[in-house]
Parts: structure tokens; C-alpha cells; sequence
């Protein structure tokens, strides 16, 4: 049995759950909101689709680890513990990322004028995100 794909295979799994777990939390607070007020609906919806990102974050690490397991540069478990662990860290900050857009999605419905700040939130629970992508990129 290879085990050489196992690495670039969890990464890219367990983010895109993540992101799918977080962009449904996000979409069941965005419905909600929809149908209680009249405007921002697209704005409800692009935050709730924030946390998708790292589902992109996992494909191109699964992509650039499994062509440097193909190359004998990187070992198959140095990539089994690359991808558990980065997947983790996307999986986490999906999460995370559609708990705070849902809370963002409420309180901007109640009060418009802060979506912005909102925005800005999302954009720190992002950061740990792309802190593991890059740290993983340094690691390949």
C-alpha cells in the first residue's frame, strides 16, 4: 500500500469540510437574516461565504505536497504530519470563521452601519488560516 498520498489527502479533506461546515453555519445565519430585513442581502451572503477559502488553502497544498512526494522531497510521513495538522488548522478556522460571520450576519442586521467591522473579524479568524498555509508552503 502507498501511503504517499495520505499527507496531501487529509489536508485538502479536512479543510474542505471545515469550509463546508463553516459556510453552513454562516448560510443558516444569512437565511435567517434574509427574511427578517429587506437590504444587505448580498452582503450577507458574501460573508457567509468567507470561510470557503480555506478549502482553496487545502487544494494547493495538496497539489504542491503531492508533487513533492513524487519528487523524493518530502518524505510520505513528513506529508502525513504536514497535512494532519495544517488540515486541522483549516478545518478549526472554517469553523471558527462561520460561528463569528453568523454573529456578524446578526448584528449587522440589526445594525447595518458595522458589516464592515465585521468584515474586519473575519479577516483575523482568516489569518490563522493563512499563517498554517504558509508555514506548511516553508515546511515543503
Amino acid at each position: 500500500m502507498d501511503y504517499g498520498m495520505v499527507g496531501p489527502a487529509l489536508v485538502l479533506g479536512l479543510g474542505c469540510v471545515g469550509s463546508s461546515i463553516g459556510c453552513g453555519i454562516g448560510g443558516m445565519a444569512s437565511h435567517a437574516v434574509m427574511r427578517r430585513v429587506e437590504e444587505n442581502h448580498g452582503k450577507f451572503i458574501g460573508m457567509s461565504a468567507v470561510a470557503s477559502s480555506q478549502s482553496i488553502y487545502g487544494f494547493v497544498l495538496m497539489l504542491l505536497m503531492k508533487n513533492s512526494i513524487a519528487a523524493g522531497t518530502l518524505s510520505p510521513l513528513s506529508g502525513i504530519g504536514i497535512g494532519f495538522s495544517v488540515g486541522l488548522a483549516l478545518l478549526f478556522s472554517s469553523i471558527y470563521q462561520g460561528m463569528c460571520a453568523a454573529s456578524g450576519i446578526q448584528a449587522s442586521a440589526k445594525q447595518p452601519a458595522i458589516i464592515g467591522k465585521c468584515f474586519a473579524a473575519l479577516g483575523i479568524v482568516e489569518s490563522f488560516s493563512l499563517f498554517a498555509f504558509v508555514f506548511a508552503l516553508l515546511l515543503i
